[in-house]
């Protein structure tokens, strides 16, 4: 089983508020998830990300990998550069 951390979409019609995820690879987007490590609203100005970074290290440790959007808002908040000095 291949765990990724992305993104799930919450919010109504032209309001986009997203869930960031652990979950199975397999699962549709909106489908099951294993657990909730933070939230993304790109509506606001700044975007807000808020993020729960001990469970997202653990996953990371764990082998969980982010998609493309997420592995760009862990950079820009700072915690992947610390799962590579923990490595």
């Amino acid at each position: 089983m291949s765990v990724k951390i992305r993104l799930t979409r919450m919010g109504g019609k032209k309001k986009p508020f997203y869930r960031i995820v652990v979950t199975d690879s397999n699962s549709p987007r909106d489908g099951k998830f294993l657990e909730i490590v933070g939230t993304y609203d790109s509506t606001k100005n700044p975007v807000q990300a808020n993020l729960k970074e001990d469970t997202i290290l653990g996953w990371l440790r764990k082998g969980a990998i982010p998609s493309e959007t997420v592995s760009k808002i862990l950079k820009r908040a700072g915690i992947l550069a610390k799962q590579n000095q923990t490595t």
